[in-house]
């Protein structure tokens, strides 16, 4: 499993370098080529598995996306997906939103989920893990990477109440004294009300230039991913 940053690829400013989005205005070959160097690196002859993301709940199964070569209609629309297979590179996109990554060792399963507010408040990531749950998975680790931390993620006061209400413990206050959430805490609670064993990863994406993050750059963001693969 790994996080990126946004060294080592071929995108020119302000997206320079490692520029994992699907879409944007980065260039469309400098945006594949970045995904190629990626795989080559990561796991050389693997399948990366895309997913059109959504800020939903919906969980897919990898074996059941055919390739992107093989996808007209592009990738599904999802914010979860899980595999057993080991030829695949399972990948969610962030760019301050919760990118978790999760396995199985024992039972081969991995699974990969997309949390942003949306997200955390449907639970995708408790429904990634009944995903691998219902493929036989047992004892389940979890990796919380680099997002948007409860210090800088500033949200009206109204809405912070309205999450914490359906996830407890995600109201935070931001480091100037205004409501904010912490999308992180909640993701952790999800994870441990699972048994599952969580390592924290994280870095706010707002405060680390090596990072991108929308709420700083805005539509000159580029993202940075959480992928995983079977070994």
């Amino acid at each position: 499993m790994a996080f990126t940053d946004r060294f080592g690829g071929v995108s020119r400013a302000p997206f320079d370098s490692l520029n994992l989005a699907l879409v944007g205005d980065d260039a469309p070959d400098d945006r594949r080529s970045n995904h190629d160097l990626l795989l080559m690196d990561f796991a050389p002859g693997a399948r990366l598995v895309d997913l059109d993301q959504v800020h939903g709940d919906r969980v897919v199964a990898a074996e059941e996306i055919a390739s992107s070569d093989a996808t007209p209609s592009g990738p599904p629309r999802a914010d979860g997906v899980v595999s057993s297979s080991g030829d695949v590179v399972l990948m969610v996109r962030v760019a301050d939103c919760v990118p978790v990554l999760l396995a199985d060792a024992g039972a081969g399963i991995i699974g990969a989920a997309h949390a942003g507010r949306r997200g955390v408040e449907l639970g995708v990531v408790p429904a990634t893990i009944d995903a691998m749950r219902a493929r036989g998975a047992g004892r389940i680790e979890a990796w919380i990477g680099p997002h948007v931390c409860g210090a800088c993620y500033e949200v009206p006061a109204a809405l912070r109440d309205d999450v914490d209400a359906v996830v407890p413990g995600v109201a935070a206050t931001t480091s100037w004294g205004t409501p904010s959430l912490d999308l992180g805490r909640g993701v952790r609670a999800q994870l441990e009300a699972r048994e599952v064993v969580v390592h924290d990863r994280s870095a706010c994406t707002i405060e680390s230039p090596d990072l991108y993050s929308y709420r700083r750059d805005g539509a000159r963001s580029g993202r940075f991913a959480g992928l995983i693969r079977r070994v």
